[in-house]
């Protein structure tokens, strides 16, 4: 019998003790809220101010908007006071450790995210407040928090922000609610796609403003992340340096092929691409340039630069032959200087000259080499031919006095006067048997002229296309090292380059 007594008895207790507890409690809730006031501050002591721990749980940073400067994350507040009308003796309500209110119900400190940027200002969903038997009160509203914060964006994309997030009571000065700190719990923290979380420390500050004199305390927790640079890296860096390498490509193309202009253009049309797209990203401030877009301008000024300098070139190779020699001082520093300095030699400056072997003439091939003479040697030229027709061409008979000038030719005991007088006696002779003669000498110096003016012509344009060669080859080393030099100059003076390509390429 006393053993069913006491199965009944642990069977029935477990009911009995919920059914004891249930009732405790609602009475607890009755007891507590009589004349219950939520406006009232919870303090014995109306001159003590009561004392609010302020903490926060960073899960996410779901977004930093650089346009508009808002920063929006995912967080908890943590919010611990102490209520003197809520305290109950535990002895006296079995079973009843710790009850719920609704944040409607009780008294909550009013705080307010001071920098918020969100259309309710307020965005923390208000949960049940968690009270003991003590009175101390646990309040944790999570919420989307959309604060404003300060983007600079001059190291971008190797920059670092600090966004806060400035936490203060909205009606209470610092001599009715006494606002202290806790730390920041980041271990339930989802990492970012963007960004790189460093920390968020946490700082309590007191403001005094002109119109009191008491201090109105706030916390402010400073969200300190860095920037993921591998997406830019791929998508705007990259490119830039591959169509910064075609820009010196400008200076290898013939300037025959007539697309020298065309490719530097579209290189200059691609580069404003990327800065419009880096424009669109970055908010509209003139307190400092991005480090991106000092790039991008440094390199669009060296392909505007190398346009103008085909230009140039260009005019250079293209030179009229009538426009006049090169200057002496252009020619000293560009075809002395600069291709003893390039290693540039002009073309053709290495081969050799050929000689011909000078031949005995023949006497009967006598006729064929005078009449190919030029005409400084003309009276001797016409004097030989005229004696080798003479026998075979009935239109010059020889008389006794060519005869005796033949001998004495031959001999070489004539004199100088008589041989100039029979030179001009053959002009003559021939100027009257065959006028034909004289218009095809005239011919043959207008020929010979052209060709000369023609050779002068050509001398003139391969010195100057030797001279736009050359600033080719200059331009190209020129351009190469201040390409190379702005790119490791510029980037690398962002402070966590390092850290960054450590961290984001490897």
């Amino acid at each position: 019998v006393s053993l069913l007594k006491c199965y009944l008895i642990l069977i029935a207790a477990p009911s009995y003790v919920r059914c004891h507890g249930g009732v405790y409690q609602r009475k607890l809730y009755r007891e507590l809220m009589v004349n219950y006031n939520r406006l009232e501050r919870p303090v014995h002591n109306d001159s003590a101010p009561i004392v609010v721990e302020l903490g926060l749980t960073l899960l996410q940073i779901i977004d930093v908007d650089e346009k508009n400067q808002v920063m929006i994350t995912n967080a908890w507040l943590q919010l611990h006071w102490t209520d003197v009308y809520l305290m109950w003796n535990p002895e006296n309500y079995p079973g009843v450790q710790t009850i719920r209110f609704p944040s409607s119900q009780v008294w909550v400190p009013d705080i307010l995210l001071y920098n918020s940027a969100d259309e309710r200002f307020d965005a923390t969903f208000h949960t049940n407040v968690l009270v003991n038997s003590s009175g101390a009160c646990q309040y944790i509203p999570p919420g989307i928090l959309k604060s404003t914060c300060y983007i600079d964006v001059r190291w971008f994309p190797f920059d670092v922000q600090k966004c806060d997030l400035k936490f203060g009571s909205w009606t209470h000065n610092g001599w009715l609610l006494d606002l202290q700190m806790m730390d920041v719990d980041i271990s339930t923290y989802i990492p970012n796609g963007e960004w790189d979380l460093v920390g968020v420390p946490a700082k309590r500050n007191e403001l005094y403003y002109e119109c009191c004199k008491e201090p109105y305390p706030d916390v402010t927790f400073t969200v300190t992340m860095r920037r993921r640079t591998l997406y830019y890296g791929l998508n705007l860096l990259i490119p830039c340096v591959l169509i910064s390498g075609l820009a010196l490509l400008v200076f290898l193309l013939p300037a025959d092929s007539g697309e020298k202009i065309s490719l530097g253009i579209t290189v200059l049309l691609s580069l404003t691409v990327f800065m419009l797209l880096v424009a669109e990203i970055m908010p509209a401030t003139s307190d400092s340039v991005p480090l991106i877009a000092q790039y991008f301008a440094s390199t669009m000024m060296i392909v505007g630069l190398s346009v103008v300098v085909t230009v140039l070139v260009l005019q250079f190779h293209h030179h009229d032959p009538h426009g006049g020699k090169m200057p002496k001082l252009v020619r000293i520093i560009l075809l002395n200087w600069c291709a003893w300095f390039l290693r540039m030699k002009k073309p053709g400056e290495d081969a050799k000259t050929p000689v011909c072997p000078v031949n005995p003439v023949h006497p009967q091939t006598r006729y064929s080499h005078a009449s190919a003479a030029t005409a400084t040697n003309g009276s001797m030229n016409l004097y030989f031919g005229y004696h080798s027709m003479g026998t075979d061409n009935p239109a010059f008979p020889p008389s006794s006095a060519d005869s005796g000038v033949m001998m004495c030719a031959g001999g070489g005991g004539g004199s100088s006067q008589a041989s100039d007088i029979h030179s001009e006696h053959v002009r003559t002779l021939l100027m009257e048997q065959v006028p034909e003669i004289s218009r095809i000498l005239e011919e043959v110096q207008y020929i010979a002229g052209r060709f000369r003016d023609r050779d002068r012509g050509d001398a003139i344009c391969s010195e100057w296309k030797f001279a736009a060669a050359v600033v080719d080859r200059l331009c190209l080393v020129a351009f190469s090292l201040f390409s190379i030099i702005c790119t490791f100059t510029i980037l690398m003076s962002a402070p966590n380059f390092i850290e960054a390509v450590s961290k984001d390429f490897t």
